[in-house]
């Protein structure tokens, strides 16, 4: 059911608020405060889009609904052990160089302090941790507001830049017999360190470049097993982003742009022969398994019919974009994707998707929340005219 609506001085509709308050109006509403949202919310700034919490008459406002109860999006869940030196690098927020780094610090650390420092500089409207539950439409006017019903409230608004990433959707695949499994289970989303797993015979699923990284880890203290549905395939050679890294977008962009789902990051990229991969080939770790058949209570059984006894399986099996509040809107089409057209959902110019296919990198994170905002500013003043 779409929410109860007064009429407001503005004309436009304002959300009936409950008892407890909360919510408001905003010309744009950023839902997620990763580095897409932060990126988006600086250009929105420098367009000249005012706080929707100080000035909440402003002729162009936005408000920042973030998950997180501080700044750093998904980077303050990733694991302990993964450094600075290791993860793929982190592309600088738009005018803020990052400072001096130590290689060996925690990226669980270093991304969200550097994020915090951008968010305060920038004196940016966040509200946190705020979960978003649905956006729909006011009415069925193409060109209506859309209400954002979230735990700060409703926010009605006139366009949203959704920047949720994928954190919060995990992909948790099932096999026969998961269920009655005796060890341990758990998924990339959880995991912490290889002390949990040090002696143990673990299973390792997915292949991945978190399932790699985690492989080579807790090989290095307990005896694992790699199972992946295809042949991993490694890329010879290196990966510029002016050649390469083009290239992989360009297929991405030619995914959603068709409306096909897109599929895993190594599906695009391959993987690369990096010292942990290689620290992983030289343990001998690099075996690859093709995937058990079912799951048993005291390990796997195995594709030839075999049986692996195993005491814990590691679900590497990565994670898909966290859209399940836009589903009031209807943006799937019959293949199961979202057709796009930049960051914009083709169809829909109210709905911008950052952070999303091609711009899941923190470069095209960047370029994308400058995308949105130029569309969303191109669109208006096209519709002004009409």
């Amino acid at each position: 059911m779409y929410a109860e609506t007064l009429a407001s001085p503005h004309g436009r509709a304002e959300p009936e608020r409950g008892a407890g308050g909360g919510g408001g109006h905003a010309t744009v509403v950023v839902i997620g405060g990763g580095q897409s949202g932060l990126s988006a919310d600086h250009h929105l700034k420098r367009r000249g889009f005012t706080s929707a919490l100080t000035d909440p008459d402003g002729d162009r406002t936005f408000v920042v609904l973030d998950a997180e109860p501080a700044a750093g999006g998904a980077w303050r869940h990733r694991w302990e052990s993964l450094r600075m030196s290791t993860v793929n690098g982190i592309f600088d927020l738009p005018d803020f160089p990052q400072p001096p780094v130590d290689p060996d610090e925690p990226s669980r650390t270093a991304v969200p302090r550097y994020f915090a420092a951008f968010e305060q500089a920038a004196e940016l409207p966040i509200l946190r941790p705020v979960t978003v539950s649905a956006v729909r439409p006011v009415d069925a006017r193409p060109d209506g507001d859309l209400l954002v019903e979230s735990s700060a409230g409703t926010w009605t608004t006139r366009a949203v830049i959704n920047a949720t990433g994928t954190w919060t959707n995990p992909v948790r695949p099932h096999y026969p017999g998961q269920e009655t499994f005796t060890g341990i289970q758990l998924h990339t989303r959880d995991y912490v360190s290889a002390d949990r797993f040090a002696g143990l015979r673990v299973a390792v699923v997915g292949g991945g470049i978190s399932a790699l990284q985690q492989l080579e880890e807790i090989s290095r203290v307990a005896t694992t097993f790699w199972y992946t549905r295809r042949q991993p395939v490694f890329r010879d050679g290196g990966f510029a982003p002016e050649v390469e890294g083009r290239e992989v977008v360009a297929k991405v962009a030619a995914d959603v742009e068709a409306g096909r789902p897109t599929g895993s990051v190594v599906s695009y990229t391959e993987l690369a022969w990096t010292p942990y991969a290689l620290a992983a080939k030289e343990r001998g770790a690099l075996e690859r398994r093709p995937m058990f058949t079912a799951v048993e209570p005291g390990g796997v059984r195995e594709a030839d019919g075999s049986f692996t006894s195993v005491d814990a399986i590691l679900w590497a099996t990565g994670f898909k974009a966290a859209l399940a509040h836009l589903d009031p809107l209807r943006l799937r089409n019959e293949l199961g994707g979202i057709t796009m057209r930049g960051t914009q959902v083709a169809g829909e110019p109210r709905v911008h998707l950052v952070g999303f296919g091609p711009s899941q990198s923190t470069v095209g994170a960047n370029r994308a929340g400058r995308q949105a905002v130029t569309g969303l500013l191109r669109h208006w003043k096209a519709a002004a005219v009409a």
